[in-house]
């Protein structure tokens, strides 16, 4: 029996992580080069296109690659598939959707030292991408976070804007609409601080 080709066992790995992966990650994993690995991926994207009523697509988010649902088949899916996202996740996953692009060391100004476990969460989850951005990381949010919060777009400075509209609908700062969503006992108002995200902290694109 020959050995599978590397845009099958890709595919394997993907599916069972559940998560996005970046192309590093999974040369590193499978220890072949990165342009192998990337050619790959472009060629099982193309195969998966091509298939015919297939209920997924694979989508390279920010540089990172995820199985995920078809956006047509999302209407039809029973709510309780959606798997949802932790409570206490949701004030990071807010303050960042809020101000980005955001440096992961305003989040940790804002939350504490919990935001660095959650930032790591939520980029499991493939709703943040989280890149090296010298001594910190640069936060934004994905294509699966916008399905998620049912925003219509998904560029990252849209999704910002349309936080932003949702949020003054409720008449809320980034602060307030971060403290609604946590849990009681974790967090209160008081703990954040609106001066220290500034209004876009790493915006100058």
């Amino acid at each position: 029996m020959s050995d599978p080709e590397l845009s099958t066992i890709l595919e394997a790995i993907l599916f069972g992580a559940g998560r996005s992966m970046s192309v590093e990650e999974l040369s590193e994993l499978l220890e072949k080069p990165v342009s192998e690995v990337e050619g790959s991926l472009r060629q099982l994207q193309s195969t998966i296109r091509r298939r015919r009523d297939s209920a997924l697509q694979l989508s390279d988010v920010a540089g990172r690659w995820i199985f995920e649902v078809r956006p047509g088949l999302s209407p039809h899916l029973p709510e309780s598939f959606r798997a949802d996202i932790p409570q206490r996740l949701l004030p990071a996953a807010a303050l960042v959707a809020y101000h980005q692009p955001m440096a992961q060391s305003q989040l940790v100004d804002m939350l504490g030292q919990r935001a660095y476990e959650h930032v790591r969460d939520l980029a499991k989850m493939g709703l943040l991408d989280r890149r090296r951005d010298g001594l910190t990381r640069r936060l934004t949010t994905t294509r699966r976070f916008a399905e998620y919060f049912g925003c219509p777009e998904v560029e990252y400075r849209k999704v910002r804007s349309w936080f932003r509209q949702e949020a003054e609908k409720m008449g809320l700062t980034s602060a307030q609409l971060a403290a609604s969503l946590a849990p009681e006992e974790q967090l209160s108002i008081n703990e954040f601080s609106e001066e220290s995200a500034g209004e876009d902290s790493l915006e100058a694109e």
